[in-house]
């Protein structure tokens, strides 16, 4: 297996990813939603592949604090096809995306993960992640 940064070939496997997670119809504006990921300092998203077969994906986002000397990475999407979960391909993504987190001074990961979400869940906390408090969220498309 291969760990490597997203490249805009990968948008037609990463678009099946993102629905299996649930976010279908990202087929009209992943090439472009790749294309910024892909060029901003700040974001790194990741792919394991196995030859040619994009196994799974892992999107971060490094982000500075005010109030503390670190930085800390946030976790947004990350899927392992259905087919190769519980495999370790998802602890390897991980396990290198914390490494990446590390070298670039931060001092934490986050990840946001629906309570819906058992085996996600799951995998987070045998991964050493713990509980933090409730954080709240405004959807600005009603206003």
């Amino acid at each position: 297996m291969n760990i490597r940064r997203a490249q805009a070939k990968d948008s037609f496997a990463l678009s099946a990813l993102l629905a299996e997670l649930g976010y279908g119809g990202t087929e009209s504006f992943i090439d472009q939603r790749l294309a910024q990921l892909i060029t901003h300092p700040n974001e790194m998203l990741l792919v394991a592949e196995h030859g040619h077969q994009v196994l799974g994906f892992l999107s971060m986002h490094f982000i500075p604090q005010l109030a503390l000397a670190g930085d800390f990475a946030r976790i947004s999407y990350f899927c392992i096809a259905e087919g190769e979960r519980s495999k370790g391909v998802g602890q390897q993504l991980i396990q290198h995306a914390e490494a990446i987190a590390v070298q670039r001074g931060c001092d934490r990961v986050e990840v946001h993960c629906n309570i819906s979400r058992l085996k996600a869940n799951q995998f987070y906390l045998r991964e050493g992640y713990i509980d933090s408090p409730t954080y709240r969220t405004k959807d600005l498309r009603s206003n």
